[in-house]
């Protein structure tokens, strides 16, 4: 592109005093589009008469009453609101999350005699019961081998013998119950846990939990956080965390 004599666009522009020249809305590219500069800028925006246009409006003082200075004030405030909203969107956002994780899904289910539950964040469905594959040379109890769950195989743990749990005494008043297969996922592992019942979902608030009786804390120990009565029954809640933690030392 040639150059042009710059003191020549500038007075073309009006920054000589003379009224501002908006050529560009006359023969430019938002006019008629008869500049002969077009030929080597193609665009009014390439034109140095545009830019020093622009250049003198930028510099023109500010109308009275809304100087710069005022101007740059409002933004800043607008902005300060705009931060203030945010921290009370995100403090907002975190009671919920602290309020949903004291009060969270859990799924209520019997393993023997005990009635526990899990919280749903680490439980990813819900299977029939099916055959359990042994594994040779075990060396945990609690590990009953491996399961095939939609076509993945997938190590089976029993949480009877890994929190001691005891059987359910024959001639125990229990409601007849379909046997299930709670499949779980911690830490990017999976895990299927047979269960002889599963009773339902339930949220159980961290301010309503009892200390667990000394049958259940004498078998699940610190791996329950506490008890809650729930459809007649006494729900040991257990603590994730510690139970994929003893299931973790289990398997070295």
């Amino acid at each position: 592109m040639p150059e042009h004599d710059l003191t020549q666009d500038r007075q073309e522009a009006g920054l000589a005093g003379a009224p501002l020249q908006t050529c560009w809305k006359v023969i430019g590219t938002l006019g008629d589009k008869s500049c002969p500069r077009l030929e080597t800028c193609v665009r009014c925006l390439n034109c140095a008469v545009f830019e020093n246009a622009a250049a003198r409006m930028l510099d023109r003082p500010a109308p009275p009453g809304s100087s710069a200075t005022a101007q740059s004030a409002r933004a800043l405030a607008d902005r300060r609101a705009g931060y203030r909203t945010h921290e009370s969107a995100r403090d907002e956002a975190r009671n919920q999350a602290d309020n949903h994780a004291r009060t969270q899904g859990s799924l209520v289910f019997r393993v023997g005699a005990e009635w526990l539950a899990l919280p749903a964040t680490v439980l990813r469905h819900v299977e029939e019961a099916r055959d359990i594959h042994t594994l040779p040379h075990r060396r945990s109890a609690a590990v009953l081998g491996v399961v095939n769950v939609r076509g993945v195989l997938t190590l089976a743990v029993s949480l009877a013998a890994l929190l001691h749990i005891e059987p359910a005494a024959q001639g125990a008043q229990q409601r007849a119950a379909t046997p299930r297969l709670i499949l779980t996922e911690w830490d990017g592992a999976a895990t299927a846990f047979p269960v002889d019942a599963v009773e339902g979902v339930a949220s159980f608030g961290a301010d309503t939990l009892l200390p667990a009786p000394a049958t259940l804390a004498q078998s699940s120990g610190r791996h329950v956080r506490g008890v809650a009565h729930w459809r007649g029954h006494s729900v040991g809640v257990l603590d994730s965390e510690a139970l994929f933690d003893v299931l973790a030392r289990s398997l070295r």
